[in-house]
């Protein structure tokens, strides 16, 4: 293992795309988003993804020159077009442009389409909640869930996210995908030839699978079982129903080179907590957190990604030699 500070770490990460032809602002993006990720002991949303972004971007799935662009169709809506490029850039220019929309209307909206990966969807909610607003992602991703009921997957795993201010401390951050477990740990169940517990995914014929091979050929079991997949429904409609993007069961895979681009969707909500309740809002909000706390071993959300930051900051990040070795 070597030690990487933050910046080392997005530095290193953000010349790897620069060398596959990535634009400049993309590439920091994209370093910006996985370090992130990474220092938050979200891994699989982390470094990971870096060798199979270089090859998305080698085979055109991801274009690498690609500029996000944003229409306002509405007084509250930007319609942005992430042209089949990174998801970062156009999620970063929905946070420089949403927060002034919010607070002129209260609640201002960004419909994404022809996009790809969002990464870890809580550190998008924060940013906007760090500046004093309330924010909710939905994310389509390829098929992996099936009707409750079904053999076939239509719906992603879906990640939903939320985040809230609060006066005294970071903001609650909300951040889960609608499958019991997220896909990869069985990618790495797969990857060391170890079998994944019951009830984690059903195998082609909707049977119960403890082998990741026939799990990744199969479906992933919802959160919540029926509940989830109706939230599952719920998110496709949200992040590709309505923003014109692909829905899941066209989409291709995040995770290798194969096919076109995935051209999924991601539908961000900004709220304004002062036009809502009025100026005493966010002290209301902060009773409930407080009373969390005041709950021996009881944690507010996200609570946990705060405390391994910290950590990260402080003694940097570590970067496997094999991942290393396969950036160079």
């Amino acid at each position: 293992m070597t030690k990487a500070s933050i910046a080392q770490a997005q530095a290193a990460v953000a010349a790897a795309l620069r060398g596959e032809g990535v634009a400049e602002q993309a590439a920091l993006s994209v370093a910006c988003a996985l370090v992130g990720a990474e220092a938050d002991g979200l891994k699989g949303h982390g470094l990971s993804r870096l060798p199979s972004y270089l090859s998305q971007v080698r085979s055109g799935k991801i274009d690498p020159s690609a500029v996000p662009v944003a229409e306002s169709v509405a007084t509250s809506v930007l319609r942005i077009d992430a042209a089949h490029g990174f998801a970062y850039p156009a999620l970063d220019l929905a946070v420089e442009q949403l927060p002034a929309i919010a607070r002129e209307t209260g609640i201002a909206a960004a419909s994404i389409h022809r996009s790809h990966h969002c990464g870890a969807a809580g550190l998008v909610v924060e940013r906007l909640a760090e500046q004093g607003l309330a924010a909710l992602l939905f994310a389509n991703t390829p098929a992996a869930i099936a009707p409750w009921g079904g053999t076939t997957a239509l719906f992603g795993t879906n990640p939903i996210a939320f985040a809230c201010p609060r006066t005294n401390g970071a903001p609650i951050v909300i951040d889960m995908s609608l499958s019991k477990v997220a896909r990869g740990n069985i990618m790495a169940a797969k990857q060391k030839g170890t079998p994944i517990p019951e009830g984690w995914a059903l195998d082609a014929q909707g049977q119960p699978t403890t082998d990741p091979v026939a799990a990744l050929a199969g479906t992933m079991l919802p959160l919540g079982d029926a509940k989830g997949t109706a939230l599952a429904l719920m998110v496709e409609l949200l992040a590709a129903g309505l923003t014109g993007a692909q829905y899941a069961a066209n989409a291709s895979s995040f995770l290798d080179d194969q096919g076109g681009p995935p051209s999924t969707g991601q539908l961000i909500i900004t709220l304004d907590p002062r036009v809502l309740g009025g100026s005493s809002t966010l002290s209301h909000v902060e009773h409930l957190a407080a009373a969390i706390e005041a709950q021996q071993n009881a944690r507010i959300p996200g609570s946990r990604r705060i405390a391994q930051r910290r950590k990260a900051a402080a003694e940097g990040i570590e970067l496997p030699e094999t991942l290393l070795s396969r950036i160079a």
